[in-house]
């Protein structure tokens, strides 16, 4: 059944699920030339030859296969976006009767040029040439766009999985930052009831905008929006104990993140570095974009010895935040630990040239 016209993100989700790639593409084409020219081989191979290997019959071989090949794939690039919107049975069989037709009909041209000035030599032969031309595209198309459907199917079950380990993981990080943030909040309680209130208002706000996103991903602009909130929550019970040195250069607004990335990472400097010392710390952020990848960077002070006092729970979340990078952005993504100049560093990095063409591509 086609897609709706007046649902433009209806049709465009069908037509990056539909089976049949986009033929008329440099790295398509030049896969469809080399099968083409297998193809070739192998029909010239296996004909009875000479004592010498004709060049003359493959060269020609060649460039009628090739002619085939490249009309078809402009033919069915042409009427991707509108086969896209047709039952996948229904579309591999039109592409199989398309390429089939082109394929009688170029040798039917062949034959009209080759035979102009001598048409006694038609005969009943000619029919086998053409159903011998047929039968071998209607062969080669039902197999490869049988091998591009289940190409298609295998990347849906491939995203799917990924989709639901990355929702696995997010949701452990979820429960994890509402307990040690209402632990934050119960201790400000019997410290100063109307900044607690106001923290719970700023609690409700941060877990609206969290819960209210669909996606995987978010934009840069929401996630330090978010982390900001949870910040002000903790400024609320550590006062000045809590500094912030934000190190933060020329990242696009809509640089896609993981969501509850910088705030478990601020967290994490949060315990170790400012609220297990008498004096407090700076926790400082650092981020930065440039050819195409994005580093984030949070430490805090270091001190050897309080190097003992783990947090079990944090370190899940730092686990799950490298599991989810990694995930996402493939085997570039990293998060590293270092510890240097007195300093804790947390760092991550990714890979996102495209920016928020990837954040809507899962």
């Amino acid at each position: 059944m086609p897609t709706d016209g007046r649902n433009p993100a209806r049709r465009e989700r069908a037509q990056q699920e539909f089976f049949l790639p986009v033929l008329c593409e440099a790295q398509a084409l030049l896969v469809l030339v080399m099968l083409a020219e297998l193809l070739v081989m192998v029909l010239v191979l296996a004909e009875p030859m000479a004592a010498g290997f004709d060049w003359s019959r493959l060269a020609l071989t060649s460039l009628f296969v090739q002619w085939i090949v490249l009309l078809s794939a402009a033919v069915l690039c042409g009427l991707r976006p509108w086969l896209a919107g047709l039952n996948p049975g229904v579309a591999g069989g039109l592409c199989c009767a398309l390429v089939v037709a082109l394929t009688v009909a170029a040798t039917g041209l062949t034959d009209s040029l080759r035979l102009a000035g001598y048409p006694s030599d038609i005969s009943f032969a000619s029919f086998n040439r053409y159903l011998r031309h047929g039968l071998i595209a209607l062969i080669i198309s039902a197999l490869l766009l049988r091998y591009f459907y289940l190409q298609s199917q295998w990347r849906i079950q491939q995203r799917a999985e990924l989709q639901a380990r990355l929702e696995a993981l997010q949701a452990r990080i979820k429960p994890h930052f509402l307990f040690n943030t209402l632990n934050s909040i119960a201790s400000l309680v019997a410290v100063d009831a109307v900044r607690a209130e106001q923290a719970v208002l700023d609690l409700s706000d941060l877990f609206r905008a969290s819960l209210g996103k669909a996606g995987t991903l978010v934009t840069w602009g929401e996630e330090l929006a978010l982390s900001k909130r949870y910040l002000r929550i903790e400024q609320y019970r550590l006062g000045e104990r809590l500094q912030l040195d934000w190190r933060i250069n020329a990242i696009p607004d809509d640089l896609p993140i993981p969501q509850l990335t910088l705030q478990p990472l601020l967290e994490n400097a949060l315990v170790h570095g400012v609220a297990s010392r008498i004096d407090g710390g700076v926790i400082r952020v650092e981020a930065d974009y440039k050819g195409g990848e994005f580093i984030l960077c949070v430490s805090n002070p270091y001190d050897e010895t309080a190097c003992g006092q783990v947090s079990s729970g944090t370190h899940q979340a730092l686990s799950n935040i490298g599991a989810r990078i990694a995930a996402l952005f493939g085997p570039r993504a990293s998060l590293s630990v270092d510890r240097r100049d007195g300093r804790h560093f947390t760092c991550l990095r990714y890979p996102c040239a495209r920016l928020t063409q990837e954040s809507s591509a899962i």
